[in-house]
């Protein structure tokens, strides 16, 4: 439009001075002496039109020839800057699918080529992502050093490190190193979402709920944080600071919660076990039928059923209103049995147990069947479902058969020994003439001693009675029998030895 306007200001212009030289048809003299010029007007003007062209455009061009190192700079550097952008674009495109070695050829080329401060600490920042996910991490360590010293002369780049870094930690599993680059970006400026994300998830991690509750709760503020992740975090730090505080701290920790989060799972069975052990049941009840009310949670009705005997009858009454809702629900019914064992009501316990069992085929139900036969007295039936209940935990229970005799000993491994236990006294004349004895109980431990006695073979003096018969008391207990298949070739046996 500019050109357009130009253009018909400079035809306007023309229009009107073709006119007015029409219109003067005079003469311009010039004196010079001794010389004297003389030409028309309409002369005059065109050539002075044609002298300012002239002068300008030679002009522009000295201007030009001036400016060509400045300008020859520039093109340089504008060279060098689309170098850097495609090596880096290059670099992180390679990273982000995973071909690294690659990456780290472009990030390489552009670490010793570039001069851009910017440059060297966003390739340096893809050369460490790179060596991380290779799982080199000392090699990625050198990386961030050498970044860190980069960055910390742009405040931006900086932050830009620290949470590049934070997240490599995270994911290692190491959030001891992250909450330390990251606590300090998040007390000088906490508008930086991402930062408090990552520690948010250190946090977590390390377990410190104090800082995970407050966290979420200014994530939840800004609506930067999912709200079922943030339910999430709120009920496990919340739980835990429970836990923690105890009754003492219990008013304080739980009016900080919304009526929403009182209810729970994991925060109202933290809450019913601090009442519990203050010895405040109803209290404890009350949050656990708010929790009930719901989410129909079966770690809420099972907790809900573990009461003293003097407080189950409210709660006996409150779950059978719930029955009439859920007719056919197995924990109910599971938690309904224990109350009444816990009430001592026999009868109606065995009720509400077989109809659960009815249902679903559970141990912690023929646990419970098992105590309340137990109780009364059926003990076999008791054995039954705790036995049953064990099936259930580990699957069939192989059956044990007890054996009444002794399996036949292993022989082919046996030392290369004799028996000296039928002849102590006597000696070995010819160690030729000793015979190997395959090891038994009798063979290897006599009557006045408790360490092993090696057998020996030995020939005995005419004088000296073999001692076979002292042995017939270990005999009853040593079975010599051997197993069918046994290759007898392989064990020498005395001919004066009995055999069973």
């Amino acid at each position: 439009m500019r050109a357009w306007i130009w253009t018909l200001v400079v035809l306007i212009a023309a229009v009107t001075l073709a006119l007015v030289l029409r219109e003067h048809s005079g003469n311009v003299v010039v004196l010079v002496p001794p010389y004297r010029v003389s030409f028309g007007l309409n002369f005059a003007v065109v050539a002075a039109i044609v002298i300012f062209i002239v002068l300008y455009v030679a002009l522009r061009f000295i201007s030009w020839i001036s400016g060509s190192p400045e300008r020859f700079r520039l093109w340089r550097g504008r060279r060098a800057q689309n170098r850097d952008r495609a090596l880096l674009e290059s670099g992180w495109l390679n990273v982000l699918e995973g071909r690294y070695d690659q990456a780290e050829k472009d990030l390489t080329k552009l670490l010793a080529k570039t001069r851009s401060h910017s440059s060297r600490v966003l390739a340096g920042l893809a050369s460490a992502r790179a060596a991380h996910n290779q799982g080199e991490y000392q090699r990625r360590d050198e990386q961030f050093k050498q970044v860190q010293d980069e960055a910390a002369k742009d405040e931006r780049l900086k932050v830009a490190a620290a949470t590049a870094m934070a997240e490599m930690w995270l994911d290692q599993g190491n959030p001891q190193e992250a909450v330390a680059l990251l606590q300090p970006l998040q007390d000088v400026n906490a508008r930086f979402l991402h930062t408090t994300r990552l520690l948010l998830r250190a946090y977590r991690q390390l377990g410190q709920h104090d800082q995970v509750y407050e966290l979420t709760r200014l994530l939840v503020r800004r609506s930067a944080i999912d709200r079922d992740e943030a339910l999430a975090a709120i009920e496990e730090a919340a739980a835990a600071r429970i836990k923690v505080g105890g009754i003492e701290q219990f008013k304080t920790i739980w009016g900080d919660l919304r009526a929403d989060e009182k209810t729970l799972p994991i925060v109202a069975l933290a809450a019913a076990q601090v009442k519990a052990e203050a010895d405040e049941y109803d209290d404890a009840a009350r949050i656990l039928e708010a929790a009930i009310n719901v989410r129909f949670e079966p770690s809420l009705i099972m907790a809900y059923a573990n009461c003293t005997p003097e407080h189950y009858a409210r709660r006996l009454s409150k779950a059978e209103e719930w029955l009439r809702k859920y007719p056919n629900d197995a924990d109910l019914l599971a938690a309904l049995g224990q109350l009444c064992l816990t009430g001592q009501l026999w009868g109606q316990g065995e009720h509400y147990l077989k109809r659960s069992m009815k249902i679903r085929n559970d141990m912690r139900i023929h646990a419970l069947l098992g105590n309340l036969y137990d109780g009364l007295g059926r003990s076999q039936d008791a054995m039954r479902h705790w036995q049953l209940a064990s099936a259930v935990v580990v699957g069939a229970l192989p059956s044990v058969r007890t054996s009444r005799s002794l399996p036949a000993a292993e022989t082919q491994a046996d030392p290369d020994i004799v028996d000296t236990a039928f002849a102590p006294d006597a000696v070995i004349t010819d160690p030729s003439e000793v015979q190997p004895l395959a090891a038994s109980a009798a063979d290897f431990y006599s009557e006045d001693s408790t360490s092993p006695t090696p057998a020996v073979e030995v020939v005995a003096p005419a004088s000296t009675t073999p001692a076979a018969s002292s042995s017939n008391d270990d005999d009853e207990y040593f079975d010599s029998a051997l197993p069918p298949g046994v290759d007898t070739s392989i064990i020498s046996d005395r001919p004066d030895r009995r055999v069973d």
